[in-house]
């Protein structure tokens, strides 16, 4: 069993400027998480410098330092005796680092506040869809597809496809919880509010239009106007802008009415003025906008696939540096919905192979330039395997951002595999399954397509790694 040494716990308190520079600090699966007073004051090369410490960088306002699951525990209730500070949960860290940034960045912060939560349930969809369509998509196996082949799994196709179109069917209805939660209103109501937006009274979103061509869309009359009587499945941006809303006048409520008679006021009228809100303005509005920039993204990646793919997979991880990559989360989703598939996802997956490929690059010339360097080498592996799995933090902050180049490197071979998927628009059921695993998600007709893409971003930033440092670094990484 590891233990953990008191002196070079100390010394990770100094590196990051004291612990009269600690503001808050908690910890998660890997990573100690602290929000500094002053990060100019962190000594970056000291504390990397330690055994204990496998990496580190500053993200969203916390500067996290990684550890090593199961260690970090222990880490941690050292650092509490050494320090003094009190044990705090991740929210109130979070909530202590929103105060360091701008409002660009807070914007992004709210984003990914509201949609990582949900993600479970779009992965399992997404998970639950590739089983589907194993069963179900020809030329898997034969000209027929397995249902066919063995009729007898049908109906369990038909299940399988039930249960795995529920989170997309009921969208709304999961970012209506997670949106109002996040707003500071009650959300179970925000789940009321979702199921509103896509009542089976309401026209389907999905067959509006074929119903505004055919001139008959349902409407009624609201205090003089003519409002579309639609539903908003699969849409983003009502029911996040409607969540807003309801959880203002909940609030708004809460602090006026009586405690005697608030089950009677407050959740009934927040619910009735936000409905009438989101059907008379904020769903005409925003179902526009959401349709404009999806459409827009659509045009781009169907007349410039190429480059949509160039720039989307040579910049995603630069988009993971500042944060910003979580606004693509309402994108991913409104092109599942409209689309039946998402072109963004598929690229973001092999912007995560190659980030562990770079990082594999990097453990392999420990080996040829005869660096006896355990700690680069088991944090390069390490963080290589995890970037495959999906979570690229650890490699691209822990080894490749710190060698500059091996970053480089991952960025040519996802923007060399962004090109081959965007030109052949090749598409993800669901978001969530990324690096390796996300060949999962991708719908079967272009698994062979995605499969060649991550060949590629497997073996580009790995060589080219492997050339830089050999040809042009001549061996000496830190220069």
């Amino acid at each position: 069993m590891s233990t953990v040494n008191k002196e070079e716990v100390r010394q990770i308190v100094e590196a990051i400027g004291g612990k009269e520079n600690i503001d808050s600090a908690t910890h998660c699966v890997t990573r100690l998480r602290f929000v500094l007073h002053d990060d100019s004051k962190i000594d970056k090369k000291k504390l990397e410098s330690i055994d204990l410490v496998k990496g580190s960088f500053a993200n969203s306002g916390q500067y996290q330092v990684v550890i090593g699951q199961g260690l970090v525990d222990k880490v941690y209730k050292v650092l509490a005796e050494e320090t003094g500070i009190q044990e705090v949960s991740k929210n109130d860290v979070k909530n202590a680092a929103t105060k360091k940034m701008n409002p660009l960045q807070r914007a992004i912060k709210l984003l990914a506040d509201i949609f990582i939560p949900i993600l479970p349930a779009i992965v399992t969809a997404g998970l639950l869809l590739g089983l589907n369509n194993v069963l179900t998509a020809p030329g898997l196996f034969s000209d027929d597809p397995l249902v066919v082949m063995f009729p007898q799994w049908a109906d369990l196709a038909e299940v399988i496809i039930v249960i795995a179109s529920a989170a997309f069917a009921f969208l709304p209805a999961l970012i209506g919880w997670s949106a109002v939660k996040r707003f500071g209103g009650n959300p179970l109501m925000g789940i009321v509010l979702g199921l509103v937006l896509v009542h089976p009274a309401l026209l389907s979103a999905y067959d509006y239009p074929t119903a505004l061509e055919e001139n008959r869309v349902p409407t009624w009359s609201l205090l003089g106007l003519n409002v579309e009587s639609i539903g908003y499945q699969g849409q983003v941006l009502p029911v996040l802008f409607a969540a807003y809303l309801y959880a203002l006048i909940e609030k708004f409520l809460n602090k006026r009415v009586h405690d005697s008679i608030k089950l009677l006021i407050v959740a009934p009228v927040s619910l009735l003025v936000t409905g009438f809100a989101a059907f008379m303005v904020i769903g005409p509005i925003t179902f526009t906008v959401g349709t404009t920039i999806t459409d827009g993204v659509i045009w781009i990646f169907n007349n410039f696939g190429w480059l949509g793919g160039l720039i989307y997979g040579g910049f995603y991880a630069v988009l993971v540096i500042t944060g910003m990559h979580h606004t693509f989360l309402p994108v991913d989703l409104q092109l599942i919905t409209d689309q039946g598939g998402t072109f963004l996802w598929p690229i973001l997956a092999l912007s995560n192979i190659a980030q562990g490929s770079a990082a594999f690059g990097i453990f392999a010339l420990t080996y040829l330039l005869k660096k006896k360097d355990d700690k680069l080498r088991g944090l390069a592996s390490s963080s290589g395997i995890s970037a495959w799995l999906g979570i690229t933090e650890p490699a691209l902050f822990g080894v490749n951002l710190r060698y500059r180049f091996p970053f480089i490197c991952a960025l040519i071979g996802s923007a060399i595999g962004g090109v081959l998927l965007g030109s052949n628009f090749v598409l993800a059921n669901s978001i969530g399954v990324g690096g390796v695993p996300g060949i999962i998600s991708i719908q079967s007709s272009f698994w062979t397509l995605f499969a060649i893409g991550m060949a590629i971003v497997i073996v580009v930033p790995f060589v080219l790694t492997l050339f830089y440092g050999l040809l042009i670094k001549k061996g000496n990484l830190d220069d």
